[in-house]
């Protein structure tokens, strides 16, 4: 249920791990949610476990309306309350909700970032992995992002934030971590 963040240079090895955990490279070990071990889980089943990944990327589906590219996850993993999720969604990004019928291609790069995080929120319903959510973001749109990362806080979501520093996230996070060369430390 917290929001920590993992900090560290470009090539610390941030991506690498959240890639890991979702299972797009291999990593061996142990990686628990609750009582599952995630990396024992095939890719495919490891948002069934209510992780969303927000990759730094957006990875949107070009040819896909904002709404089709939100409910994704909801098609290729048996969700419950599918319609419920995607109105509390757009209740807390009514900007995303407004654009919801246009093409992933006609937004500018900050409205597809909060498209990615939409579409993770569609999936996390237990925690959310976000690679570098401020990363080329205007000072408005990072503010809201912020906003909206902020009243995720009550949600009961865990939720890990990889950022190249501090600036945009520090007032959000319950704790901070370090990562350099693939090691993490406490900061």
């Amino acid at each position: 249920g917290e929001m920590c963040g993992l900090i560290g240079r470009n090539g610390a090895g941030k991506t690498t791990l959240l890639r890991a955990l979702m299972g797009a490279i291999p990593a061996t070990g142990t990686v628990r949610l609750g009582e599952v071990d995630l990396l024992a889980l095939p890719p495919h089943r490891r948002v069934g476990c209510g992780i969303g990944y927000m990759p730094e990327d957006r990875r949107l589906v070009p040819d896909f309306t904002v709404e089709q590219n939100i409910r994704l996850p909801s098609w290729t993993t048996p969700t419950d309350g599918v319609e419920q999720r995607l109105q509390w969604i757009f209740a807390i990004m009514p900007e995303v909700a407004a654009f919801r019928a246009r093409s992933s291609l006609e937004l500018s790069g900050g409205q597809q970032k909060m498209v990615a995080l939409a579409r993770a929120l569609m999936a996390g319903t237990r925690m959310l992995l976000l690679d570098e959510p401020f990363e080329g973001l205007a000072p408005a749109l990072a503010r809201r992002l912020g906003e909206v990362m902020a009243n995720l806080k009550g949600q009961r979501l865990s939720i890990l934030i990889a950022e190249s520093n501090e600036v945009h996230i520090a007032d959000l996070l319950s704790r901070a971590f370090r990562i350099e060369r693939g090691a993490v430390a406490p900061v």
